[in-house]
């Protein structure tokens, strides 16, 4: 990400991509000699309101922001597939689209994307120029704290971002800074408007805490009579960030400390996903759950399904399903996990425990969207409130869908957690997957999810 991402961004949105929406199709119309009509002035029309709502959604300048071109053109041009289709959806059911040339259409859809990344690239790439092209840009950074330290660290290891820091300005002592600065310090807060004027620095970056605003003003004050950009560095580091970015409300900006990893285009990936396992599973599964079935109702009496309440998304409550494993059928406020040798499991129940085939009912909970097929294991309503206490971060799990399957299960945390340390481990590979997860991540999940079950690990 630069420094200029936010205007250019507001640029895009705002004047950019409407007239690349509107304008290709004007050309389309005259590549193919055809007269420019009402109908596609009212197709324009339709095209440009669409597109902005569904780029609103699935926001694809977030991946813009954090530097990732190839997701920033995969987003862009899903969305435009979006658009397309329900473009196509209402022509066909107003018959409007019989009134267009289909090879104007075509030419339309397939140039608007293409012409929306390259003249994206090309401002990129011209506001990099307009910076001094590779010329190393000098940097102080104002504040030698955390995040003022990762700053500098995150310049040096990133020699694309054409940016040298040259040192700090802290107005704490020798004793009270940290110990292995890669940077020199150079000087107190007050001495760091001359420095930038003496030496005719392009960037200051203040890193200062809200308890310093006076000197943060007077700073800024000061700095008005220099050509250095400023910036400031919001102190976020010393909170632990899951899927942070930088976002606006109604023009507001705002950084996100802790956010959920499926919004946009992932949010669509993620449930696509789902919605194809679960359909193949069942299907694949079918006669192995009526056998089970038949099974669970000849050996014990009780229901086949066991419905027990957990906590979904958004730590709301939720019923997921599970064939009856045992005798009884807790779903109150105190439940005694399952453990080895647990005289409650029936014959059946410990065969199909020990298997996970008990699980399998839960394909319709994430087939229904309760569930996913990856994600964290919901545990029983009472277990949540009991860890919610103990456990730094727990809840954070809920801020996505419970899955089949998890991070934590495939990495041995699989049963029974009979101990607080078993518990907490659990829940940070919850959290480790909640910020770094990826649908490669989630296949991963799914293989290795045989394995572990095959190996028949911490079931009981």
């Amino acid at each position: 990400m630069t420094v200029n991402d936010i205007p250019i961004i507001s640029f895009f949105q705002r004047v950019l991509d409407p007239l690349i929406v509107m304008g290709s199709l004007y050309l389309a119309t005259v590549a193919f000699n055809e007269p420019f009509s009402g109908y596609c002035l009212v197709l324009m029309i339709l095209a440009f309101f669409i597109s902005s709502a569904v780029y609103q959604h699935i926001d694809p300048y977030r991946t813009w922001r954090s530097g990732r071109m190839l997701a920033y053109a995969r987003d862009t041009i899903f969305g435009w597939c979006v658009t397309i289709a329900v473009l196509y959806f209402l022509g066909s059911a107003s018959g409007m689209r019989y009134y267009y040339d289909e090879r104007v259409l075509l030419a339309w859809a397939v140039a608007t994307p293409l012409a929306i990344l390259a003249s994206h690239l090309a401002v990129r790439f011209a506001g990099g120029s307009s910076d001094g092209g590779r010329e190393l840009r000098s940097v102080l950074v104002v504040g030698a704290n955390d995040a003022g330290i990762k700053f500098a660290d995150v310049c040096r290891r990133h020699p694309n971002l054409f940016m040298q820091v040259l040192g700090f300005f802290d107005d704490r002592n020798g004793e009270r800074r940290p110990a292995l600065l890669a940077h020199p310090v150079l000087g107190r807060m007050s001495e760091a408007a001359a420095y930038v004027r003496r030496h005719n620095i392009k960037m200051v970056f203040i890193s200062q805490p809200v308890s310093a605003q006076p000197r943060i003003r007077k700073l800024i004050d000061e700095l008005k009579d220099t050509t250095a950009s400023v910036y400031f560095l919001p102190d976020v580091y010393v909170f632990d960030l899951m899927q942070a970015r930088f976002d606006t409300v109604g023009g507001m900006p705002v950084i996100a400390i802790s956010e959920t990893p499926f919004m946009g285009f992932n949010s669509v990936l993620k449930r696509g996903t789902d919605i194809v396992v679960s359909c193949v599973a069942l299907v694949l599964l079918a006669p192995l759950m009526l056998a089970i079935a038949v099974a669970v109702r000849l050996s014990s009496p009780g229901p086949v399904i066991f419905r027990q309440r957990r906590y979904g998304l958004y730590g709301e409550e939720i019923y997921i399903y599970k064939f009856r494993s045992m005798t009884v059928l807790d779903d109150g406020a105190d439940i005694v996990q399952a453990r080895k040798n647990d005289g409650r499991i029936t014959r059946i129940g410990a065969f199909l425990r020990r298997t996970s085939l008990d699980e399998l009912p839960q394909f319709i909970n994430a087939l229904q969207g309760r569930m996913s097929v990856v994600g964290p294991r919901p545990h029983a309503v009472a277990h949540n409130e009991q860890y919610r206490k103990l456990i730094k971060g727990y809840m954070l799990r809920h801020k996505v869908k419970p899955g089949i399957t998890g991070w934590a299960q495939v990495n041995g945390l699989r049963g029974e957690t009979a101990t607080l340390d078993r518990m907490e481990a659990r829940i940070q590979y919850d959290l480790d997957y909640l910020r770094n997860w990826s649908l490669w991540l989630d296949i991963w999940i799914m293989l290795k999810t045989i394995k572990v079950v095959f190996s028949r690990e911490n079931a009981h």
